[in-house]
């Protein structure tokens, strides 16, 4: 009966120990699960990570995660979220601010702007996972060189076409949030900015025109491929690979891909950083990841940071660097001979995050977005004054809780 209860109670075996649960997005390259089970082992007992891999979609890992936590789930550990829902999550206390030691330590040599999609009305809420950006990827065999600014890219699509050579500019058109990156790219580069800087109404004004003016022009000139109204990145990826285009806005992810899928075309595939609007202003291009929160109704918080630390440290972001694509958050990793061997473009994607911007940090943002991607598709009936009106109008309602966003 001794023997029993004992074994009941765990004693030293796995039972024992407190299980955390890790909810990210689902990795396929296997790096995740290893950090997993890397940050077990290392945690001399005190924890086991279970990582639990949420949808595919972004508004399916939003929707499953705010559901969960809206009836006080404790199941819920560590939550890994796209850097647009810090704001929402912390202002409806779904997850605990990260203060003293562990502040220190998730800041201390992360890059900036990843830390401020943590951050909340001055408080961090989340450490910085792993982070993203757009590159411009092009095709050396037709063009000489990268061009440096929208208007300079335009030209060349142009020029290639008339030669009836591979011409179109790859970009995300579809009505979805690549839509709403894309515009919040253009108008950042221009100066500009969706909200103003207390996030409390609308900024937009001629910047934004100007945005919204290089969207129409790219939509009604030779560059756009016939599918740009629905094209998101993946089908960005298979139309450069197939040989129709000439450039490409996209993700990192494309390098591996173009090499593994067509090596002959990978040999003229560079790369560049984002084109600007303004031949005199660097380009800001819009960052994307995800940050590792802290559940409010978590049975171990204390624990749950010191895992998520764990989480994200050198080893494990290095890893998931070169096994799945992700750029880091550690500036210290960007100067790592085996992850500029396997990111060739390590200096352009470090120049560009060190330079990007972050798009609008508020708890209304899914309502922002919604305004801008509806009312800015399709890119060729762009009307860009009445547009950037209409898109004011619904912010500052969305703002204010007023009215439906469609």
């Amino acid at each position: 009966m001794l023997a029993s209860t004992l074994a009941a109670c765990g004693g030293d075996g796995e039972s024992s120990r407190p299980t955390l649960n890790w909810y990210n997005f689902p990795d396929d390259s296997g790096a995740l699960q290893e950090a997993a089970d890397r940050c077990s082992r290392e945690s001399g007992g005190r924890y086991r990570i279970v990582y639990n891999k949420l949808p595919r979609a972004a508004d399916g890992q939003r929707q499953q995660m705010v559901r969960r936590l809206a009836a006080e789930d404790d199941s819920l550990d560590i939550l890994g979220l796209d850097v647009t829902w810090a704001a929402e999550f912390a202002e409806a206390r779904w997850i605990k601010e990260w203060t003293g030691e562990n502040k220190r330590r998730a800041t201390e040599g992360t890059l900036d702007v990843p830390v401020q999609t943590a951050t909340w009305k001055g408080k961090l809420y989340a450490v910085p996972y792993n982070t993203n950006i757009q590159l411009l990827w092009y095709r050396k065999d037709l063009v000489p060189k990268a061009p440096t600014t929208w208007a300079e890219m335009l030209d060349m699509s142009r020029g290639l076409a008339r030669q009836g050579k591979p011409h179109f500019v790859e970009i995300q058109g579809a009505q979805y949030e690549g839509l709403t990156v894309w515009f919040n790219s253009l108008i950042n580069s221009a100066g500009g900015s969706i909200l103003n800087a207390g996030v409390t109404e609308p900024s937009l004004g001629p910047p934004a025109v100007k945005a919204a003016s290089i969207m129409r022009d790219l939509a009604r000139s030779p560059a756009a491929d016939p599918s740009l109204p629905n094209q998101m990145e993946d089908q960005n990826r298979l139309a450069m690979e197939s040989g129709v285009a000439a450039f490409e806005i996209n993700y990192p992810f494309v390098y591996p891909s173009m090499k593994s899928n067509n090596p002959a075309l990978f040999k003229n595939f560079r790369w560049a950083v984002y084109p600007r609007v303004d031949a005199d202003r660097p380009s800001r291009p819009t960052i994307g990841g995800i940050d590792l929160a802290v559940s409010a109704y978590s049975r171990h918080p204390d624990l749950a940071f010191d895992a998520a630390l764990c989480l994200r440290d050198r080893e494990n972001q290095l890893n998931a660097a070169l096994k799945g694509g992700l750029p880091p958050t550690l500036r210290a990793i960007y100067d790592e001979p085996d992850f500029m061997k396997e990111y060739p473009f390590s200096k352009e994607v470090l120049a560009s995050l060190e330079s990007a911007s972050v798009r609008p940090l508020t708890p209304a943002y899914q309502n922002v977005s919604i305004a801008v991607s509806h009312t800015l598709s399709p890119p060729s009936d762009i009307q860009p004054e009445s547009d950037v009106d209409t898109i004011r109008e619904q912010i500052d309602k969305a703002l204010r809780s007023e009215g439906v966003i469609p």
